[in-house]
């Protein structure tokens, strides 16, 4: 039985209390309060407290590229200086998310005098002290990079993606691996992303690439938020009971093996919520078995015992969308809302604005946005 407010269907989408926005400010990534409208119709008094899903960047590097901007990020006197301004930043990001929000931010490390400047390292020390979580450090692997003349050291491919959060951010695993999972089964696809540069004929010396802020937002911004709580919408998934891969010889068996034994979906789902964990050797040297009700352990010994080793394959069926949580207020829903804090030409504003949601850009210049954003 689903839980009371569960949608049957795969898609979120009902009751919008409005469509999509898009809003452009001129502005300080470091003070969302006091910002420019630019266009978009967007709000004179800034970005409020709460209002945000997700948080998409990628500040200017330290020591990279002079943009010429008064008050820009990236030209301080050495690393420290640069951590603590995006520290800073940081902070004001933290004060207009939702407390189910997050934030993935692309940095890149800088070499100062032979040796690396050690950036992304610094930012995670200073996310930290904010009291954030570094729930991930993705390795962008940079295919088809530019050729690097320096005969002293390997050339460098990659950048990381930092995912940081507190407790109780909406994440959509199992959306993001449909689209991502080379299994195609829900399988966790993993923290190395193979996004290649993507050609910029505009005058932004750095755009950010489309698929590493799509990545962001199918996985950590939801579609709908309740307008009344705030509360986003999360998918339910249920692992389906029979549906084996049936290109392995052992799963074929198993399932043999369960007509054969008259086993039931109760059986199955018996064996599903143990898992291997209430089995054998688990049971004395894993923490965490033996807290199933007692029915269900029975019903998950007589299945094993019936099934023998090729238990375990039903442990490994397919999982399956099945409906998206209510919160219950009856309030209309909201598209979720992207924020990228250093808009450069708008990359992720048109990513989100793809995917349904709502968009902001921040920018202290915004002469870059591509041609039609621009009011």
């Amino acid at each position: 039985m689903r839980p009371a407010g569960v949608r049957s269907d795969d898609s979120p989408a009902e009751g919008y209390a409005r469509a999509p926005s898009r809003w452009v400010y001129r502005g300080d990534a470091r003070n969302l309060r006091s910002l420019t409208p630019v266009s978009g119709g967007a709000p004179a008094q800034g970005i409020p407290d709460r209002s945000v899903d997700l948080v998409v960047t990628s500040p200017p590097y330290w020591g990279k590229r002079d943009y010429g901007v008064s008050d820009q990020i990236g030209q301080e006197r050495d690393p420290g200086a640069y951590a603590n301004h995006l520290r800073a930043a940081i902070e004001e990001w933290r004060r207009v998310l939702r407390p189910t929000g997050s934030i993935f931010l692309n940095i890149g490390d800088t070499y100062r005098k032979k040796s690396l400047a050690g950036i992304p390292g610094l930012i995670e020390a200073k996310a930290l002290e904010l009291g954030l979580r570094i729930r991930n450090r993705i390795v962008w692997v940079k295919a088809g990079g530019h050729p690097d003349p320096v005969r002293d050291r390997l050339t460098s491919r990659h950048e990381y993606v930092l995912h940081l959060a507190v407790n109780g951010y909406y994440y959509d695993l199992f959306g993001y691996a449909e689209r991502y999972s080379r299994e195609k089964r829900g399988a966790n696809p993993g923290d190395v992303w193979e996004v290649a540069r993507e050609r910029n004929l505009g005058g932004h010396l750095a755009p950010f690439p489309t698929d590493i802020a799509r990545r962001a937002i199918l996985l950590a911004c939801p579609e709908l938020v309740c307008t009344g709580c705030g509360q986003p919408r999360r998918r339910i998934v249920e692992r389906t009971k029979r549906d084996l891969d049936l290109s392995r010889p052992q799963a074929r068996r198993a399932l043999e093996l369960a007509r054969e034994k008259n086993l039931t979906d109760e059986h199955i789902a018996a064996i599903q919520a143990t898992g291997i964990s209430d089995a054998g050797k688990a049971r004395s040297v894993q923490t965490g078995t033996d807290r199933n009700a007692a029915r269900v352990r029975e019903l998950a010994l007589v299945a094993k015992q019936a099934l023998g080793g090729y238990f375990r394959e039903f442990t490994f069926t397919k999982r399956r969308s099945v409906g998206w949580t209510s919160c219950g207020c009856g309030a209309p829903f909201e598209p979720g809302v992207v924020l990228d804090p250093f808009m450069g030409t708008g990359t992720t504003l048109g990513v989100a604005q793809s995917l349904g949601r709502s968009a902001i850009g921040v920018d202290l210049d915004t002469t870059n946005l591509r041609t039609g954003d621009r009011a």
